[in-house]
């Protein structure tokens, strides 16, 4: 027997995740057109003998949460029920609070996952390592370059066993490139060590003598107070993946790990991306599917461009339209698989081109001529014809305005450094706001022909010109 429980946090985290955590807790914003727990609940369900996913949180149990968790039991017929923590109680106090719940049933072990990560959790490999030597702690480890490293818990491993000999979160200096992943599988017997935190935590509170002690005695970061303290102990074990992974600590995060979720619906959910189908919309992906009967023009052996060369013959260009993303095909003849994910209510026009990976909410309306690129659009958002939006967040219910562009600067990793991670934004350098992916916030309205570029619009703005590198409050 197994069990699962998800690390959600609570309100008053994630504020670089503003203005879009604003109408929606941060682990319900769709990525890659589901929920951001999602993803870990799917995983989670996949585990041969899971019996229960508990969700640890300081959130309120709003409407929203749910009618998540009744959607999320029905789908995947399991029990998910959501512990509301009485004060924010780290990434350990949480668990050491509800350890009756977590152990009821006596589980073989639990997984603890981080809300706030992308990866395609490869729990039943680590389920494996645990059961082949039994230790209290397995964390999930990648790696990433030595500079990036410093923003995270770094892992000093023995190589031949895999124990983990040292770790510091967030180092000052070079320790490791073995990160952590957030990820965990945790034998019962973890919880001893929480107990013996908290019962610290109690005696340093009444030698101090402060008042309502109860509060800092159930604080438990299991980084510091945990892993930290019980390195090179025979306690801790570290199972290395090289599949994807990354944090969700803002927006611009947020569609990197959509990318990435996207990409794996190829193998994973196939059904949940869009295709290209006659009179729809034309899905833009990296490589064209297989096309029967298609004509491409021989091709010359010498690259040819276009310029005022007298030698270059007009009969020679195709007819424009022909052109269709560097292949001349007539459109209705082209098939392309993009990393797109529309919702079965949106509506599209056929003439809008969309993707790459490019996710379109609930009742979306997308009209003629359209064009979308690494982008969310979100529930109820309005694109009025022949409007361009690249690189940015459309929030719930916006309309941006026929022939406006709305683009933003990505921050993704080096595409040549494999092990390059998102780095850790910060919205200002030297008082200047540096350029970054563009959000528009709820209900925000975008007049026709203007220009919003690496902007941050907060809700309910209605505005009337072009805005570049600013926060629109």
């Amino acid at each position: 027997m197994l069990k699962a429980v998800i690390l959600i946090g609570g309100p008053q985290k994630g504020t670089r995740f503003r203005p879009l955590s604003f109408e929606v807790p941060k682990p319900l914003f769709p990525v890659a057109g589901v929920p951001m727990i999602q993803h870990h609940i799917e995983a989670c369900a996949q585990v041969p003998g899971m019996q229960e996913i508990l969700l640890i949180g300081f959130y309120q149990p709003d409407e929203p949460l749910t009618q998540f968790l009744e959607a999320a039991q029905q789908e995947f017929n399991l029990p998910v029920r959501y512990l509301q923590e009485f004060a924010p109680l780290g990434t350990g106090g949480g668990l050491y609070h509800f350890r009756d719940q977590i152990l009821a049933g006596s589980p073989e072990a639990f997984f603890v996952l981080n809300a706030d990560v992308c990866s395609d959790f490869p729990l039943s490999a680590m389920l494996e390592a645990h059961r082949r030597q039994r230790h209290p702690f397995l964390l999930l480890g990648t790696t990433a370059n030595r500079t990036q490293s410093l923003n995270y818990g770094c892992i000093v491993e023995n190589p031949q066993t895999h124990e983990v000999l040292h770790y510091v979160e967030k180092p000052s200096t070079f320790i490791s490139d073995i990160i952590n992943c957030g990820i965990y599988l945790f034998s019962p017997e973890a919880l001893k060590p929480l107990r013996d935190v908290f019962q610290r935590n109690q005696q340093d509170g009444q030698l101090e003598d402060s008042p309502g002690s109860w509060p800092g005695a159930g604080t438990i970061r299991l980084e510091q107070d945990v892993f930290s303290a019980l390195a090179g102990r025979g306690q801790i074990y570290v199972h290395l993946t090289d599949g994807i992974w990354s944090q969700i600590k803002s927006a611009g995060s947020a569609l990197y790990a959509s990318r990435l979720y996207l990409s794996r619906y190829q193998d994973t959910h196939p059904e949940r991306l869009a295709k290209h189908t006659p009179g729809g919309p034309w899905i833009r992906g990296t490589q064209p599917a297989p096309i029967p009967n298609l004509w491409l023009p021989p091709q010359p052996s010498e690259p040819r461009f276009l310029t005022s060369s007298p030698e270059l013959k007009p009969q020679s260009l195709p007819l424009p339209d022909q052109i269709r993303f560097g292949i001349f095909a007539p459109r209705a003849s082209l098939l392309l698989l993009g990393n797109v994910y529309i919702h079965p209510t949106a509506k599209v026009a056929p003439s809008a081109v969309l993707g790459p990976n490019v996710s379109i909410g609930k009742g979306v309306t997308v009209g003629e001529g359209v064009r979308l690129r690494e982008s969310i659009v979100l529930h109820g958002a309005t694109l009025q014809e022949h409007t361009c939006v690249l690189h940015s967040i459309v929030g719930w219910g916006s309309t941006v305005g026929r022939w406006a562009r709305v683009e933003g600067t990505p921050n993704d990793p080096n595409p040549n450094d494999p092990r390059a991670r998102m780095d850790s934004e910060s919205l200002f350098k030297d008082g200047k706001l540096l350029p970054a992916i563009t959000i528009l916030g709820c209900r925000v309205r975008i007049p026709a022909e203007v220009l919003i570029l690496n902007s941050i619009v907060l809700p309910h703005k209605e505005l009337s010109r072009s805005f570049t590198n600013q926060i629109i409050l």
